[in-house]
């Protein structure tokens, strides 16, 4: 019988959840998970009595961030599966790198180009393998549409156009932590458009070469709030009354992950996951406009907003013998207060296909049904990590280092045409392979 894969996992806030429950839930018989690495002891003891109270199990070893090293010397990790805070994913994917591991990350892979740079010497140097978990590749929707395109429905890809709308639960979420602050994130165009890049990426099959874009802070924020004439005196929401009647409120104490995740482990870490979405300080855009021109001549028009009445893309791609449209509603909810609407989040409440050729009728595409978060992605892509004899894969979907350097450069470019109003050619950045 064959040696369960052993699984350390750093960063133990929300995001870690699905992999916790895949790893000692449905391939506990092929995966181990030997230890938690995190800031704080209060969202490590937090998920060591989910798995006691669910899962029957004994606590999982603990280790603060600064015994990182510790952690790999005494439990002997096969792969590294990191969580943190997307300003820190190069330090720990590096450093587990050196000690001799593999790395799973989720996206994005890093925030700026010293990092992706440093992340790059350390696979060079060390060899270790580096996946970059980019789930929306296995929704059956967006697969079909990769395969719809293999399949010469548009003939030769000539232009794709892009508009991803993030709602007033989930795009505000974005606003009340973390991630409103740059230097955490690298903003949206890199933490939530590096989905949408890799997705374009992968639908076209090409590289991006140029980037140009222009982005601001228009909705969200303490002076766009002023603007319009509202005045918000607090700085959080949770124990506020005055917050009660705040469409954008999010209560901490009214949900057990969130009560065990973040407002217990206040005191310990100083993380405040409830900030008033009209306070300060944000630095972080919340509409932007892309152009990128790719390796194969593609061009791209990507638009992202994040405070729409609802959730979910559309998108076009146009060729030399047609056009491909897809909608996509997506069902995020982070104000419900069940753990188990929780864990839905990402469903696809309606999705379609249409198929208009440059000469003849258009039709629609069936697209098959799947359950699971992010469009039933999550468990397919579960089951492409973790099995050890996953099912094999036509639309290669699983993300390298590449592909995630590949989408956080249009990122990066962009922001920093942003910063400078100039066009961003990533080949005096970065040195992607040719895909054209």
């Amino acid at each position: 019988m064959t040696a369960a894969t052993r699984y350390a996992l750093v960063g133990t806030g929300s995001r870690a959840g699905m992999y916790v429950d895949a790893i000692t839930g449905d391939y506990k018989d092929v995966a181990a998970l030997v230890a938690l690495c995190d800031l704080s002891q209060t969202r490590m003891d937090w998920y060591n009595s989910q798995l006691a109270e669910h899962r029957g199990l004994p606590p999982c070893p603990t280790y603060a961030a600064a015994r990182f090293d510790e952690m790999i010397a005494e439990t002997r990790p096969d792969r590294v599966i990191v969580c943190t805070m997307d300003a820190t994913h190069h330090s720990y994917i590096i450093r587990a790198m050196e000690l001799g591991c593999d790395v799973i990350c989720e996206k994005p892979l890093t925030i700026d180009l010293d990092k992706l740079k440093a992340i790059y010497a350390a696979i060079e140097r060390t060899g270790k393998s580096l996946r970059v978990t980019f789930n929306y590749r296995y929704a059956p929707a967006y697969t079909r549409f990769r395969e719809l395109i293999q399949q010469g429905a548009v003939g030769r890809p000539l232009a794709v156009d892009f508009s991803w709308m993030l709602d007033t639960s989930h795009g505000a979420d974005y606003f009340r932590r973390w991630h409103r602050e740059k230097q955490n994130s690298g903003g949206l165009l890199v933490h939530k458009a590096t989905h949408h890049f890799d997705l374009v990426n992968w639908w076209i099959d090409s590289y991006p070469e140029q980037v140009f874009a222009m982005g601001d802070l228009l909705f969200y924020g303490r002076d766009n709030a002023a603007a319009r004439g509202e005045h918000y005196a607090y700085t959080r929401y949770t124990g506020v009354e005055a917050a009660r009647s705040d469409p954008f409120a999010l209560f901490l104490d009214e949900k057990a992950d969130f009560r065990g995740l973040y407002l217990d482990a206040e005191a310990e870490t100083g993380y405040i996951r409830d900030r008033n979405v009209f306070g300060e300080p944000i630095t972080a855009e919340d509409t932007m406009n892309v152009s990128v021109r790719y390796q194969n001549g593609v061009l791209l028009s990507y638009c992202l907003i994040a405070y729409c009445p609802w959730e979910g893309l559309r998108v076009a791609v146009s060729g030399t013998k047609g056009r491909i449209e897809m909608e996509v509603r997506e069902d995020v909810d982070f104000l419900r207060s069940d753990a188990a609407a929780s864990a839905s989040k990402g469903g696809f409440e309606a999705v379609a296909i249409r198929v208009q050729p440059m000469f003849g009728e258009s039709r629609a595409v069936e697209i098959p049904e799947a359950e699971g978060g992010h469009g039933g992605a999550d468990p397919l892509m579960l089951e492409q990590i973790f099995s050890p004899n996953p099912p094999h894969d036509p639309f290669h979907r699983a993300a390298s280092h590449i592909d995630g350097a590949a989408s956080i450069l249009v990122g990066i470019s962009g922001n920093l045409s942003m910063q400078t109003g100039k066009l961003i050619n990533i080949p005096d950045l970065f040195a992607l392979p040719r895909r054209s």
